[in-house]
């Protein structure tokens, strides 16, 4: 099976259902999007943003195995 999203005014959705309901359970399956999955998107576009705006911050190799040693460390006391 394959999966898309839709968003629609919340006025067409008698509209969108009852087209929907043509088809059987076997060739269409509503699935509901859960809180985990907002929350994690717009998490996601909010980087993206800042990606495309310039103001992410990167990290080399390098700097990034220094900061994960430091904290390592941190907590291996």
């Amino acid at each position: 099976m394959e999966t898309i999203r839709l968003e629609f005014q919340p006025d067409i959705k008698a509209k969108i259902l009852e087209l929907l309901s043509a088809f059987s359970s076997e060739e269409l399956k509503i699935v509901q999007e859960d809180d985990e999955f907002v929350r994690t998107k717009n998490e996601l576009d909010a980087s993206l943003e800042k990606i495309h705006n310039g103001t992410a911050k990167f990290y080399s190799f390098e700097e990034l195995d220094e900061i994960l040693e430091k904290t390592i460390s941190k907590y291996e006391s």
